[in-house]
């Protein structure tokens, strides 16, 4: 709630157009106590994770530690260089004191709203900053020409807030270019012996912050796009098991149904075909388990082969003439996989929801592509569904975008002559696409 409270104080205070000096000051020490409160998290997280790996003999590694949040604060302690020229206004050194010290606050003003917004991309790009940058140039100048010495040290400060507010390819010519002018200005105020330090402390200044504020906002992007793509993977991985999972006990639980009842029709009058039945059903029961383990783990691989023969004995077991046929050339185990995929779904709908006495499967395999063609003589419907929703059920669905991923297709939709037809085309060689997801990127997500 107090995270909450500071963060809608922030808002209020930013939507605020006549923003008080001490309104900004607070806006700024409430950002910074927010992003400091994050870190903190961040932090505690990333030592409990070092302690378990610690405890898992692991070796824990530095390259996740987060550090402290990036805010315009890092920026301020180089005000110190101008400590000479407040010196010099406080021991009467300057010549009109009040100018110097009106000129001295009004850089340290500048320097200050161009540093806490040099952290912001938008802000940072505004036209606002960049005025500021001029007016700082401006002063910088003219305190430099007036006064000289210790005023001189306002160009390296310049240089720094240069950097810290610009990027792009026309950072390196700004920069050599600011640092030639100080050399002019210092050379003429004060002599060319003290022009060229007074030059290569800017463009050190300006370089050096600049290229340690753009890598340090780099690695956030990369942590932040580590942890995308971390995420994405989980999700990725969440959808694969709950695809695997309802094909498996979908189907699974389908075979067991019908076998089941062809066991109980067939027990009054023929036990030894009843018992045949009920040997199926503990086969594949068993069976279901080791494929779900494998589901588990990620390695499983379909066999196109074997779920023919799966669909002929649940197909005969339904009161459904089975008609199987195959031609064409081997095909690869991830396209066998896909194409058992569609057989599995397609033969559970249909004996589930089509009532056909016949059903035939055709795999022509060629050179480039295989097509499956699944075919009933039944009612012509499939899984109810809600508009919208893709064609067939959540099986049906899952299937086409799995095929699509590998460059290939599915339609399911009434024949011509009654029944149901669904067709898969598959290239003979898919792509890496249809691998299954990285279950190492999943598991550092998690």
């Amino acid at each position: 709630m107090e995270r909450q409270g500071g963060m809608a104080e922030t808002d209020r205070v930013r939507g605020d157009g006549a923003m008080t000096w001490w309104a900004r000051v607070k806006c700024q020490v409430v950002a910074a106590r927010e992003a400091r409160a994050r870190w903190q998290v961040e932090r505690d997280r990333y030592r409990a994770a070092r302690r378990e790996a610690r405890r898992a003999g692991l070796r824990p590694t530095r390259a996740d530690q987060p550090g402290p949040p990036p805010t315009g604060f890092t920026l301020l302690p180089w005000l110190l260089m101008g400590l000479g020229s407040f010196s010099n206004v406080l021991q009467g050194r300057t010549p009109n004191p009040w100018v110097g010290g009106i000129g001295l606050l009004v850089f340290n003003s500048l320097y200050v709203y161009v540093a806490f917004r040099a952290f912001d991309r938008e802000r940072r790009e505004a036209r606002s900053t960049r005025v500021a940058l001029l007016a700082m140039g401006l002063l910088t100048t003219g305190l430099a020409v007036g006064y000289g010495g210790n005023w001189l040290m306002f160009f390296p400060l310049l240089g720094l807030a240069t950097g810290a507010t610009l990027r792009g390819p026309w950072l390196g010519r700004i920069g050599l270019a600011l640092s030639a002018y100080a050399v002019l200005v210092t050379g003429w105020r004060e002599g060319w012996g003290d022009s060229i330090n007074i030059g290569y402390a800017t463009f050190l200044s300006s370089m050096v912050t600049a290229a340690i504020l753009g890598l340090s906002e780099a690695v956030r992007e990369l942590r932040a796009a580590r942890e995308e793509l971390a995420r994405r993977a989980v999700e990725k991985e969440r959808l694969r098991f709950s695809r695997d999972l309802h094909d498996l006990l979908g189907h699974t639980l389908s075979v067991i149904v019908v076998k089941s009842e062809a066991a109980r029709r067939l027990a009054d009058r023929d036990l030894d075909a009843a018992l045949a039945q009920i040997a199926d059903i503990e086969s594949v029961g068993r069976q279901a388990l080791t494929e779900i383990r494998e589901a588990v783990t990620g390695y499983r691989e379909g066999s196109l082969a074997t779920e023919l023969t799966r669909a002929r004995s649940a197909l005969s077991a339904a009161s459904i003439e089975p008609v199987v046929r195959q031609s064409g050339v081997p095909l690869t185990p991830r396209t066998e996989a896909l194409l058992g995929w569609v057989v599995r779904e397609a033969v559970t709908n249909a004996v589930r929801h089509s009532s056909a006495t016949r059903c035939e499967i055709s795999v022509d395999c060629s050179a480039e592509r295989a097509r499956l063609t699944v075919t009933d003589n039944g009612s012509g419907v499939t899984v109810s569904r809600p508009p919208g929703d893709g064609i067939g059920g959540t099986g049906l669905k899952g299937l086409t975008e799995r095929l699509a991923a590998a460059s290939g297709s599915l339609t399911a939709v009434p024949g011509p002559r009654g029944g149901f037809t669904v067709t898969a085309e598959l290239p003979t060689e898919p792509p890496e696409e249809v691998a299954e997801p990285d279950r190492v990127a999943a598991e550092a997500g998690a």
